[in-house]
């Protein structure tokens, strides 16, 4: 289930490497840097059937809510099976919460003026439709982070023109497709070690460049301004790649092969920085009095936080408000007993924490 399973837009696929990203213990066999999401899906399910995990959970439950006693040093668990409508409970000792952060009913979309207006179609990449052709069609993609770098190179191979409108910039870094180091050492090493090297080569890059981000900000930035500029080539502003913000104080995004960068020279794909004055039946009238026509607006605006996957956490009847909880070490609640979560890293793969 999760991310992988449910998001289907074109290009999904992760912002980490895999061999951070990867179990520990299971080796991530292909060669891609960043994968796409099918791939990644299928590398769950191979590992969830060869450890036999799958015999042992109850799928198509959505849990609701969560009770301890202190009086039975109980958990009560509540969960509704969305089949049946039938409500399911079970009890247990101890509850470990591994459902990450966003709430996977829906996206986050903010408000957007006059986007009721809009004659063509709306989609936020939480809930692309199946099959969707976009073939020959102006498409608008409003956001700046992981998924709008995604979408955009992805969809140029049919779109007439993709249209990259964000608020403010983001700071884009090209990534190798391939880890070619990792694809040589195979035809020698066993796999598991070449994993292993892999994966601790990656923790200590990534741990130096965040590093190197805190302490020496101006110089990264010029090295990370100075990259893209150069894949950009001279007939792309670089205003629309340089944020007001220093290095890691917000999330980075990775693109293979400098993908997006590719697509904004070559002409089939474009950004803007600018903001929202409404929306016409058409097109996205902006502040500065430009107008983008658009058949198709790709809500990439993000994703609604949602803790516990919405399920109502009480202690001896007491609701617990989670927002004015104190968490220790990302896994234990303040006055909360006997329960743990696994909340992961913000500046590198969440399965570094989770393991």
């Amino acid at each position: 289930g999760g991310t992988w399973d449910l998001f289907r837009y074109p290009g999904i696929r992760s912002d980490s490497d895999m061999f951070t990203l990867g179990y520990n213990f299971r080796p991530w066999t292909d060669t891609k840097m960043l994968a796409d999401g099918p791939s990644i899906r299928n590398y769950i399910e191979e590992t969830a059937e060869h450890h036999q995990v799958h015999k042992k959970i109850h799928f198509g439950l959505k849990v609701t809510a969560e009770d301890w006693s202190s009086e039975f040093n109980r958990w009560t668990v509540t969960a509704l099976n969305e089949e049946t409508g039938e409500e399911e409970v079970f009890t247990a000792g101890f509850v470990l919460n591994c459902t990450g952060y966003y709430n996977y009913d829906a996206g986050y979309t903010p408000k957007i003026p006059g986007i009721n207006r809009f004659g063509g179609e709306v989609i936020h990449p939480q809930h692309w439709p199946d099959n969707y052709d976009y073939t020959g069609k102006r498409v608008v993609v409003i956001g700046s982070g992981a998924s709008a770098v995604t979408l955009v190179p992805a969809m140029t191979d049919r779109a007439a023109h993709v249209t990259m409108l964000q608020r403010s910039p983001t700071y884009v870094a090209s990534v190798p497709e391939q880890d070619l180091i990792s694809k040589n050492l195979r035809r020698v090493l066993p796999e598991m070690l070449v994993y292993r090297m892999a994966r601790t080569r990656n923790i200590l890059l990534q741990r130096t460049v965040f590093n190197l981000s805190i302490r020496k900000p101006k110089a990264i930035r010029r090295l990370l301004l100075a990259a893209a500029r150069k894949q950009l080539g001279p007939d792309i502003d670089m205003k629309h790649f340089q944020p007001h913000y220093n290095p890691w104080e917000e999330r980075m995004c990775a693109v293979p092969k400098g993908d997006l960068f590719k697509v904004l020279r070559e002409g089939k794909a474009s950004v803007v920085t600018d903001h929202i004055k409404n929306v016409t039946k058409t097109g996205i009238k902006l502040e500065s009095g430009d107008w983008i026509p658009a058949d198709i607006i790709v809500t990439a605006t993000g994703l609604d936080l949602q803790m516990l996957g919405g399920a109502e956490l009480r202690v001896d009847g007491t609701h617990v408000n989670l927002s004015n909880t104190m968490m220790y070490k990302g896994l234990m609640l303040e006055k909360v007993p006997n329960m743990a979560l696994v909340f992961g890293y913000t500046n590198a793969s969440w399965t570094l924490k989770a393991d």
